[in-house]
């Protein structure tokens, strides 16, 4: 049974969420919402919840410090080689627990071409920048067009080898994959996109198919997910995932630990419970399928290895689990 629009969650508490934070779901998203369950992993991610407006010690606007690394309006560059370029600030869905809920939303910023070519005079003129990052926002809500004319500045700066897309749209709104999207990102230099996915009841046909058409004109595709209390916080559930994901030709990338953004604290877990999650399911699959679990530290620090609770270091040698629980002393060197 699919979930109709008039069956969304209301009452004046919600009214103060949709104030504060954007509110948008897809046809494709509800889909896939079951109506009769009302702990649905999907419902959690994308519908607005009472429990938004509840902030926590710590909670930050703007929690992995993108201000504090924005030398130019658009850009993000806290690591030597790479910066983020975000254009946009709209995304087709609004995730319930995003980092950047503060700052995304209708009537957000999109960079006029006068602020555009500002930030790719930055990337032009930083010699160090091997990588782009496009992301906002969602890149992939621009037009062919706009992003055509992105791509055809970006091919022309030789210290830019990589290009990378981050993006909600092939999972959420599959429709607007088009050809003419996937001609505008064909480039000589090496074109990445990274879709976001939590549960695989997420990849349907629909996702399916358009993740199809970046495959067929060469477009790797890894993906990133968030660890959620109350949607994929089970190794079950993050193996069907990343399973899913694998076989789709989709290499599971970055698994994230959830950012310390305002009401979001329901959900958060211990890092302690991701590891030991990443633990279950270390044996139990392929390490294709396996993501890297990362926490990026509040504040603007970039990211870090979360998952090094395998190998504890003591005086002379090592302590190291394995993952049935197993420990072993490793001496290494002498």
């Amino acid at each position: 049974m699919k979930l109709k629009r008039e069956q969304l969650p209301q009452g004046d508490a919600l009214a103060q969420v949709r104030e504060r934070y954007a509110v948008s779901v897809t046809e494709e998203v509800m889909e896939t919402i079951d109506p009769a369950d009302p702990a649905d992993p999907i419902a959690r991610q994308y519908l607005p919840s009472v429990e938004e407006l509840q902030t926590t010690p710590g909670e930050l606007a703007d929690p992995i410090g993108d201000d504090a690394h924005s030398p130019v309006k658009g850009i993000v560059h806290r690591y030597p080689d790479r910066v983020l370029l975000k254009p946009v600030h709209v995304c087709a869905v609004y995730c319930r627990f995003c980092f950047r809920r503060e700052k995304v939303g209708p009537g957000s910023e999109t960079l006029s071409k006068e602020e555009l070519q500002k930030a790719l005079a930055y990337i032009r003129n930083t010699q160090q920048i091997w990588e782009v990052i496009i992301t906002g926002g969602d890149p992939l809500v621009l037009s062919p067009r706009r992003l055509a004319e992105i791509m055809a500045a970006l091919n022309e700066i030789p210290h830019v080898q990589v290009i990378r897309f981050h993006t909600r749209v092939p999972v959420a709104d599959p429709s607007r994959v088009t050809d003419e999207m996937i001609d505008a990102l064909q480039s000589a230099k090496a074109v990445y996109v990274v879709l976001h996915a939590n549960h695989a009841r997420e990849l349907t046909d629909k996702v399916r198919a358009a993740t199809l058409k970046f495959i067929r004109a060469g477009i790797p595709l890894l993906s990133q997910s968030t660890l959620l209390k109350g949607v994929n916080d089970d190794a079950s559930v993050l193996e069907e995932l990343f399973r899913a994901l694998t076989a789709m030709k989709v290499k599971p990338y970055y698994l994230h630990h959830p950012d310390m953004a305002p009401g979001t604290s329901h959900f958060r877990l211990p890092i302690s419970r991701g590891r030991e999650l990443i633990k279950k399911i270390w044996g139990r699959m392929s390490g294709v399928a396996q993501p890297s679990y990362v926490l990026d530290i509040p504040g603007g620090f970039g990211k870090v290895p979360a998952g090094s609770a395998w190998i504890e270091e003591r005086e002379g040698d090592c302590l190291v689990t394995d993952y049935q629980g197993g420990q072993h002393v490793y001496k290494g060197e002498d």
